[in-house]
């Protein structure tokens, strides 16, 4: 679905990307590992058009999608949940939703709007409450259930768990293969590397801007670089 090759992104003259190149899958779970500072957001923004590549190539379902900008790769099919959120603080929970699907011309967004409703009941029950009212961890759902209003083929997670307790996490990565196993694909960054590992069929891992190390998550799970970097073990 998302095919990456020598991708290359920088702030102002410093490098953030160095000649990144991933695959995802259809309908897959993809994670990206690393440490603080090693290119994870930088390259979330970069697929969702926030951010400019300077080289490299981007191609998303065939078509090359390059340095497109973030309305027209929403419109293909590719949302973003941003690391932080960035929810409409001011805006109703159910304005938030109804903004995350401003990009569709179809009829069906009423039906979505109740399946989102559905499976998030926290935020049907406060769809009326600011959302700066929220919770850290329904605000998280609200970030999440709003990109679905875009329904897309691509979700793109960035750091979902982020100083949430644990059971929000258990609830976030519920509801994350809740979506996948509904059809939608994801590419996951998260700083829990043992759920993330867990969640995911495939995972990279970036250091300072580049892949180091990629391969099946559970393979991953076993590398001696993984367990002393990320896991705490010998």
């Amino acid at each position: 679905m998302l095919e990456i090759r020598g991708l290359s992104t920088f702030y102002g003259n410093i490098p953030a990307l160095k000649e990144v190149s991933i695959d995802v899958p259809e309908g897959g779970i993809v994670s990206i590992l690393g440490a603080n500072g090693a290119g994870k957001s930088t390259l979330m923004k970069t697929i969702a058009g926030a951010l400019p590549p300077r080289a490299g190539t981007i191609s998303f379902l065939g078509e090359d999608v390059t340095g497109l900008p973030s309305h027209k790769i929403l419109r293909r099919g590719v949302a973003l949940v941003p690391e932080g959120r960035a929810i409409l603080s001011r805006m109703t929970v159910r304005e938030n939703l109804e903004m995350g699907a401003f990009v569709r011309r179809d009829g069906k967004v009423a039906a979505d709007m109740d399946r989102v409703m559905e499976r998030f009941p926290v935020l049907s029950r406060r769809q009326g409450q600011a959302g700066g009212s929220l919770s850290g961890g329904e605000q998280q759902m609200l970030a999440i259930a709003r990109a679905l209003m875009s329904a897309p083929k691509l979700l793109l997670l960035d750091e979902p768990t982020l100083g949430l307790a644990p059971l929000v996490v258990a609830d976030i990565f519920r509801i994350l293969r809740e979506i996948n196993a509904a059809g939608t694909t994801v590419l996951l960054v998260e700083q829990n590397v043992r759920l993330a590992l867990r969640v995911s069929s495939r995972a990279y891992v970036l250091e300072t801007g580049r892949i180091v190390l990629s391969g099946p998550s559970a393979d991953l799970l076993r590398e001696p670089r993984i367990k002393a970097s990320y896991l705490g073990q010998s």
